[in-house]
C-alpha cells in the first residue's frame, strides 16, 4: 500500500523530501507533480525500479522511452552528446519549463539506454520534484500517469491517483492538483528543431 505524502511546492519540507529520497534509493516508485500533469517515476541508477516501471507500462525497458528530470543544465553532458551553442541557447531559455526535449544519447547514460541514439530531457518548472532530484543526486525517470476516462486524459487529483495507483507505488506525492496537459515535445537531435507534441509549452520562445 503506497504511502500518500503532502508537499507543498512554494516551501517543500526538507524532512518529507528526504523521506522520498530514501524510498527512491531503495528502489521505490514514486508518483509526483510536474509544472504538467503528475507522473511515474524512479532512480535511473536502479534498474530493478526501471524494470518495474516498464512492467506497469507494458512495455520492454529497453524498449522504453522514459524522459530524465534533471535538475538544471549542469550534468547534461553526463547523459547527452556535446551540443552547439544554438541548440544550448534554446534550452536556457526554455528551462525550467513544460518541455521535453529529445537530445543525442551520451555513451555514458546507465546501462538499460546505453543504445539509444537520443534521451528526453525534462526539468520540470516545480520545486518539489527539482529538489527531489537536486537531494537525489541524479535524475529520476518520467513517464505520465494516463487516466482510463475517455475525456480527461490525465489524472488530477493526488487522492483519486492514490486509489488507484497504491498497489503499484510505494509513494504518491500530493503536490495539490495537477494539470491535465502534457509537456510540449520537440526534437533538437538533427539541425533543425522538430515539434513531436505541442502541449503546455508555448511555441512562441522559439
Amino acid at each position: 500500500m503506497a504511502d500518500i505524502i503532502r508537499i507543498y511546492e512554494q516551501n517543500p519540507n526538507l524532512k518529507e523530501i528526504d523521506r522520498v529520497i530514501s524510498v527512491l534509493k531503495k528502489g521505490g516508485l514514486v508518483i509526483y507533480p510536474t509544472d504538467t500533469v503528475y507522473a511515474l517515476g524512479c532512480d535511473i541508477t536502479n534498474i530493478k525500479a526501471l524494470e518495474r516501471v516498464a512492467r506497469i507500462k507494458g512495455i520492454k525497458l529497453e524498449k522504453s522511452n522514459f524522459s530524465f528530470v534533471c535538475h538544471d543544465l549542469s550534468n547534461l553532458s553526463d547523459y547527452v552528446k556535446q551540443i552547439d551553442t544554438s541548440v544550448f541557447k534554446i534550452l536556457k531559455r526554455a528551462l525550467p519549463g513544460a518541455y521535453t526535449f529529445i537530445l543525442p544519447g551520451a555513451k555514458s547514460l546507465p546501462n538499460p539506454f546505453k543504445k539509444r541514439k537520443t534521451v528526453g530531457i525534462r526539468v520540470p518548472d516545480n520545486n518539489i520534484i527539482l529538489e527531489i532530484v537536486k537531494q537525489l543526486g541524479n535524475p529520476v525517470i518520467s513517464t505520465s500517469i494516463h487516466d482510463d476516462d475517455e475525456i480527461l486524459e490525465y489524472t488530477t487529483d493526488p487522492e483519486l491517483i492514490l486509489e488507484k495507483w497504491h498497489d503499484l507505488v510505494d509513494i504518491v506525492i500530493d503536490g495539490g492538483y495537477g494539470g491535465n496537459e502534457a509537456s510540449t515535445i520537440i526534437d533538437l537531435s538533427n539541425e533543425e528543431p522538430i515539434i513531436i507534441r505541442e502541449g503546455k509549452g508555448s511555441l512562441e520562445i522559439f
